[in-house]
């Protein structure tokens, strides 16, 4: 028979042993004796049921209320073993905190990513927006929109990487209207296709810059390689001059090599672009007095530039009497080479972490 007396000798029995307790394991014993499935309280418990209604609502009150305190002097009881058994686990190792950390390496962005970043950053100030286009391309955008008729050389299969036609084509997006020429035959040769494809969707006023991968058909050495990046700009509106080409491009060569960097421009043949002209800068290794790099010259050669060629805005239906505008292109391995003075572009995409810690 089950009486309130005898719960209360229990109760003290109980939280007299728990209180001796001084290790996890003798109070993890404990904890099984008495609150187990088959536990000393436990059972005294589930006897409950079998009390009347009126010990129901005494001895199964003080029952519960013996659990509740019961269950939260161990859990007490347990808190404080740990933390005991952390203190004499710290008090016995010994731990200098003079030593130093160990250092754990950091990854940082390619110098090419980087190149890429601060001319997006620069054209960015001058208004110009970052436009994208397909690595795939059809011989239309890369090479008869951009006034490059079938018989120019930069279309014989030594520069060009062809795509076998195989069956069907994979479908790219397009940013055109027309699609009778999206099936993809090539890898781009250079970003222009992009300026194409803009040109269709969007009217003037535009002054894009497309970075991005172009693909030529070379041999790999210290100057030339068969994958390699460039940027394209271009910006078409209203009375664009020549001067405005040169006025953004000189401004944009003094911010990327922050230095008073002179710039000269040579009559050049672009396609694309009449009049053209190459873009040099004094060189930066010898400030413009001569040196081996520049073949005493003082001058090296930065990009391919010119006031965008009529026949190309025929190509995409826009008016030459009523817009103009100019493009340019630059090599972003060519910027990086003579921004951190490398003298060989293998080494950009060789992966040795010995030459990009570097950067």
């Amino acid at each position: 028979m089950i009486d309130v007396s005898s719960l209360y000798l229990l109760k003290n029995e109980s939280f007299a042993e728990l209180a001796k307790l001084s290790s996890l394991s003798d109070l993890d014993q404990f904890e099984l004796y008495w609150m187990g499935r088959k536990g000393k309280l436990t059972t005294l418990l589930r006897s409950v049921s079998e009390l009347s209604i009126e010990d129901k609502k005494t001895i199964g009150k003080f029952i519960n209320d013996y659990k509740v305190e019961f269950t939260a002097l161990i859990l007490q009881k347990k808190t404080l073993l740990k933390n005991v058994s952390l203190e004499q686990k710290l008090s016995q190792e010994i731990f200098d905190t003079t030593l130093p950390g160990t250092i754990f390496p950091r990854g940082h962005q390619h110098p090419l990513s980087q190149v890429i970043a601060e001319l997006v950053r620069i054209f960015h100030s001058f208004g110009f927006v970052v436009a994208d286009g397909p690595e795939m391309e059809s011989e239309f955008y890369n090479f008869e929109a951009l006034n490059i008729p079938p018989n120019h050389p930069a279309r014989d299969m030594q520069d060009t990487f062809y795509i076998e036609q195989t069956g069907k084509q994979p479908s790219l997006p397009s940013l055109g209207h027309l699609t009778s020429h999206e099936d993809p035959s090539l890898l781009r040769t250079h970003t222009s296709p992009v300026q194409v494809r803009i040109m269709q969707k969007y009217p003037p006023p535009i002054s894009i810059i497309v970075p991005g991968r172009v693909y030529r058909h070379e041999a790999m050495d210290a100057t030339h390689s068969c994958m390699f990046h460039q940027v394209e700009g271009l910006l078409v509106d209203k009375n664009v001059s020549f001067a405005d080409l040169k006025g953004t491009l000189t401004r944009f060569a003094q911010l990327f090599f922050e230095k008073d960097v002179k710039t000269r421009f040579r009559p050049s043949y672009f396609p694309f672009t009449e009049p053209s002209a190459e873009m040099d800068i004094s060189c930066l290794i010898c400030s413009g007095t001569g040196c081996r790099v520049c073949k005493q010259t003082g001058w090296v050669e930065l990009l391919g530039s010119g006031m965008v060629n009529p026949k190309v805005f025929e190509e995409v239906r826009l008016d030459p009497d009523q817009y103009s505008g100019f493009a340019f292109g630059i090599g972003i391995e060519r910027l990086a080479i003579f921004k951190y003075g490398v003298d060989d572009l293998r080494l950009f995409c060789e992966n040795d972490l010995r030459f990009l810690k570097q950067f």
